[in-house]
């Protein structure tokens, strides 16, 4: 029932984005996948059924996708991506994406915010 559950949620993001009615590029398919993938990883992570709370569309202002680890080196580049803000067993994750599909989990105090003017989806 899990992968079912974690699936629909996939298609269920997919969805939001088609009715949001942006005009958004055909490699924005890749949303369906970054949500599956975040949300098997959020319920291997908590123990527990995932249920996404929020996609935001953004602009990450470098390659780190908001999510900098010390000791790398990233693009210094405007990279458009997603920020997923999934909960599991009351626990909440965060993730963020590029519209190629590249994610990463962002644990808590590492986060950082997108840069300004984004849209919500």
């Amino acid at each position: 029932m899990r992968v079912v559950c974690t699936h629909l949620l996939a298609l269920g993001a997919a969805h939001a984005v088609a009715m949001s009615g942006a005009n958004l590029p055909s490699s924005d398919t890749n949303l369906d996948a970054v949500v599956h993938a975040a949300s098997a990883d959020a319920e291997r992570r908590a123990g527990a059924q995932a249920a996404v709370r929020t996609i935001d569309s953004v602009t990450w202002r470098d390659g780190s996708l908001g999510c900098p680890q010390p000791g790398r080196l990233y693009t210094q580049a405007l990279v458009p991506g997603w920020r997923i803000r999934i909960d599991a067993g009351g626990q909440f994750h965060q993730y963020h994406a590029n519209r190629r599909g590249t994610w990463v989990w962002c644990p808590p105090g590492i986060a950082e915010d997108p840069a300004p003017g984004d849209a919500r989806i």
